[in-house]
C-alpha cells in the first residue's frame, strides 16, 4: 500500500511510524501516512532556514515567474489532484475540482501581487528622508485544517514564499496527500528545495512541535478555536506573530423584502457545501416573522432534494470527514431540547451509505438562541432557524455568539443593507449573496473566537512581512 511521506528539502522523508488515512465514504484505508514528530519538524525547519537565506535574495520578478510555473503545473495535474482531494475529504468531485482551480489561482494571484507590493516614503522635511521596506520573517510555520486542504495549503504557501519566506506546512492528519503533491510541484516548477516543506503526522505530535520550534518566526493556523488557543499560547511563549483563522457560526439575516428564491438557494449552498464542514458556513438563519414560514417551506423542499453519495460520484452532499465528526453532529441535533427538526436529523437509510459518515441535511427551527446548537460550531450540514420582528432584534440575534467570521444581509432596502452590514460583528459581510469565505482577493479572517489576523488578498502579504523603517539624515 502507498505510504504518504513528509517532503523536506525537495525529497521524501520517511518516519519510523505510520498511521492509516481513511476514506470517509467507505471507511477503507486509502494509504499509510508517515507519522512525523519533533525530529522531522526540526529537520524541516533547519532545511527551510538554510534555503530561505538564498530565497530572500531573489527579486519579486523571479519569485513571480516561479509561482506562475507552479500554478501551471497545478493546472496540468488538476484532475489527479481533485480526485485525491475528493477521496481524502469525501467532498463531491465537482467541489474538489473547484478547490484545485482555486489553488492555482492563489499561486497566480500572489505571483502578480508581489510585483506591485511596495514600501512607503514618509515626509520628514528637507533635511531628512524616511522610507519603509517590507521584509520576510524567515521560516513560516503553517498548520491547516482538513476541510479544504488544497485551498488552505496554497493560500498560505503562495503568500509566504512570494514575500521571501520559506515555509514548513503541517497538513491535517486526515488529508495529507494533496499538500505533499503541491510541495513536489513547487520543486518541479523551479523553487529551490527547502523553500516549501511538508511534515505529515498527528496534530499533538508534529503540529505541537512546529508551533513550539524556536526556528519558526511566524505561525499560521486554520482550525478549531480550542486548538487555535493552544497555538496562540505556543506563539506567545516565543513572542512570534500569529494569524489564527478559527471557527464560525455565521448568520444569514433575511428581511421580509428579500428575494426569497435567491436567498433560499444561497442558504442551501452555504450550509451543505463540503457537508457543512466550512468555518464560514451560513449555519444560522435569522428570518423575519412575516416570511419565516414561506422560506422554511422552500428550504425543506430543497434540502429533501439533496443527493447524497461518495465524492467520486459527484453528489450534492458527501460524507462527513470521520465517524467521530458524525457523532459530534448527531450529538448536537439529538441534544437539542427546544427546536423542531423540520427535515433530516439522522443518517440516511440508503444501505450503500451505511459504512460512510453520512448525515442528512438538517433544519432545526425555533431554537433557543442561547442553546449549544445555536451557539457552537456544529461543522455539519445543519441549519438552525430563529425569527425576528425588527432590525434591532435581527442584529442582536446575528451578533449573539462569540464568533464573528461571516454574515449575510438579504434585503432590497439599500439603507437597511448598509446599516445592517455596518452593525454586524464579522470579518466579512455579504449583501444579497453569500460567499462562504469569498474570493482569493478578499481579505479573510474573524473577530472574537473566530480568530485574528487576515489571510487572502493583499493583506496576507502584510501579515507575512515585517516593516523596517529607514531614516536618512541628508545633511545641510
Amino acid at each position: 500500500m502507498e505510504t504518504t511521506q513528509s517532503f523536506v528539502g525537495g525529497e521524501p522523508l520517511a518516519s519510523r511510524e505510520t498511521y492509516d488515512n481513511l476514506d470517509p465514504a467507505t471507511g477503507r484505508v486509502l494509504s499509510r501516512v508517515a507519522r512525523g514528530g519533533p525530529e522531522e519538524v526540526d529537520l524541516a525547519v533547519t532545511t527551510a532556514a538554510r534555503a530561505q537565506r538564498e530565497w530572500a535574495r531573489t527579486t519579486p520578478e523571479q519569485r513571480a515567474t516561479l509561482l506562475g510555473r507552479w500554478a501551471d503545473l497545478v493546472d496540468r495535474d488538476a484532475e489527479a489532484l481533485a480526485l485525491t482531494e475528493c477521496e481524502d475529504t469525501g467532498k463531491p468531485l465537482s467541489q474538489a475540482r473547484t478547490d484545485t482551480a482555486v489553488c492555482a489561482r492563489y499561486l497566480r494571484f500572489y505571483a502578480h501581487a508581489i510585483e506591485t507590493y511596495y514600501g512607503r516614503t514618509i515626509p520628514r522635511g528637507p533635511g531628512s528622508f524616511a522610507y519603509t521596506v517590507r521584509e520576510p520573517f524567515g521560516v513560516v510555520g503553517s498548520i491547516v485544517a482538513w476541510n479544504y486542504p488544497l485551498q488552505l495549503a496554497s493560500r498560505t504557501l503562495a503568500a509566504a514564499v512570494a514575500t521571501g519566506n520559506a515555509a514548513v506546512l503541517k497538513p491535517a492528519d486526515e488529508t495529507p496527500r494533496t499538500a505533499v503533491a503541491l510541495a513536489r510541484l513547487a520543486v518541479e516548477a523551479g523553487l529551490p528545495p527547502g523553500v516549501v516543506n511538508v511534515v505529515t503526522g498527528l496534530g499533538p505530535e508534529a503540529g505541537a512541535a512546529l508551533a513550539a520550534h524556536e526556528g519558526v518566526a511566524h505561525l499560521g493556523f486554520v482550525g478549531s478555536t480550542e486548538v487555535g488557543s493552544l497555538i496562540a499560547h505556543a506563539a506567545a511563549d516565543r513572542v512570534v506573530p500569529t494569524v489564527l483563522e478559527l471557527g464560525g457560526k455565521s448568520a444569514q439575516v433575511v428581511f421580509a423584502d428579500a428575494d426569497l428564491d435567491r436567498a433560499a438557494a444561497a442558504v442551501v449552498t452555504g450550509v451543505i457545501q463540503n457537508a457543512g464542514q466550512t468555518c464560514s458556513a451560513g449555519s444560522r438563519l435569522v428570518v423575519h416573522r412575516d416570511v419565516r414560514d414561506r422560506l422554511l417551506e422552500d428550504l425543506v423542499r430543497r434540502f429533501e432534494q439533496v443527493r447524497l453519495g461518495p465524492g467520486p460520484e459527484d453528489p450534492d452532499l458527501g460524507p462527513l470527514i470521520s465517524p467521530a465528526q458524525l457523532e459530534r453532529v448527531r450529538g448536537y441535533v439529538d441534544g437539542n431540547r427546544q427546536g423542531t427538526v423540520l427535515t433530516g436529523g439522522r443518517t440516511p437509510d440508503d444501505p450503500r451509505l451505511r459504512d460512510g459518515s453520512f448525515y442528512l441535511p438538517t433544519i432545526v427551527d425555533g431554537v433557543d438562541p442561547t442553546s449549544p446548537i445555536a451557539q457552537e460550531e456544529v461543522f455539519g450540514p445543519v441549519l438552525v432557524s430563529m425569527d425576528f420582528e425588527d432590525e434591532e432584534e435581527a442584529v442582536a440575534l446575528a451578533n449573539g455568539t462569540a464568533y464573528g467570521l461571516l454574515g449575510a444581509v438579504w434585503t432590497n432596502d439599500l439603507g437597511r443593507a448598509h446599516r445592517t452590514a455596518a452593525a454586524l460583528r464579522a470579518g466579512q459581510v455579504f449583501v444579497n449573496s453569500y460567499g462562504a469565505g469569498g474570493g482569493v482577493e478578499l481579505p479573510f479572517g474573524g473577530w472574537g473566537r473566530s480568530g485574528y489576523g487576515r489571510e487572502k488578498g493583499v493583506e496576507a502579504l502584510d501579515a507575512l512581512t515585517q516593516t523596517k523603517t529607514v531614516v536618512v539624515h541628508l545633511g545641510g
